[in-house]
Order: structure tokens, then C-alpha cells, then sequence
């Protein structure tokens, strides 16, 4: 029995047959509590917005607080989201070779992502968007 569930160091460790089970399940659940308390600030702080034109919206965007939250929920949504449709992979597409092209697919889409919207915020607060 031991021999088929590994070593018991293996076990302790959450060394599985992945070699990162522990690891990729604590960092799911890092960014799940990181968005849990950004989401909802995040959520009412636009609510309070006296309405939601252009120029009322931009100008939220342009606050420094509200930057610095949105470059720090967009990259932790990204990485959230990466994470999730990675077991979703793993779990599904059975071909290792598409396996390997889907994964490294879903990863530079949420990189482009993460880096795209921390650049839209960071234009908008610098005054470089047209």
C-alpha cells in the first residue's frame, strides 16, 4: 500500500505524481482570499460612482487608490483565472502534445491580459490615454 501512495515524506509534503499539487492548490486559494477582499471594495467603490459616463468612470479609474487596486485585481484575476482553466486542462485534454499547446496557450493570453490591463490603468492615471 505504501509503495503505491508514495513515500510518507511524499505524502507530507503533497508531493504528488504532478510534483505540485500543495503548491498550485495554495496558490488558487491565495489569489480566491486576495480577490475575496479586492472584488467587493472594488464592486462598491463603483457603485458609489455618481453615474456611469465616460468622463465619471475615467476619472474613478484616474484615482490613485482606485489604481492601485485595479493594477493589483487585474493580475491577480488573471493568475486566478490561468489557474483555474489549467486543472480544467489537466483534467480533460488527454493528447500530450495539445495538453502542452493549450496550457502554454491559456498562460500568454493571461499574461497578454494581466499586462494589457495594468497598462489601460496606468495610462489612464498617468493622462497618456487619448
Amino acid at each position: 500500500m505504501s509503495a503505491q501512495l508514495g513515500s510518507a515524506l511524499g505524502r507530507v509534503l503533497g508531493k504528488g505524481s504532478a510534483h505540485s499539487g500543495v503548491h498550485h492548490w495554495s496558490v488558487q486559494r491565495g489569489t480566491a482570499l486576495a480577490l475575496i477582499v479586492l472584488l467587493p471594495w472594488l464592486i462598491g467603490s463603483a457603485l458609489l460612482l455618481p453615474d456611469f459616463s465616460y468622463d465619471s468612470v475615467r476619472g474613478w479609474i484616474g484615482g490613485s487608490w482606485t489604481a492601485v487596486g485595479l493594477c493589483l485585481v487585474v493580475p491577480i484575476l488573471c493568475w486566478h483565472s490561468q489557474l483555474g482553466v489549467q486543472v480544467v486542462i489537466e483534467d480533460y485534454v488527454h493528447h500530450d502534445g495539445v495538453k502542452t499547446a493549450a496550457l502554454l496557450l491559456v498562460r500568454a493570453a493571461h499574461v497578454v491580459l494581466a499586462v494589457a490591463g495594468v497598462i489601460a490603468v496606468l495610462r489612464i492615471t498617468l493622462g497618456s490615454a487619448g
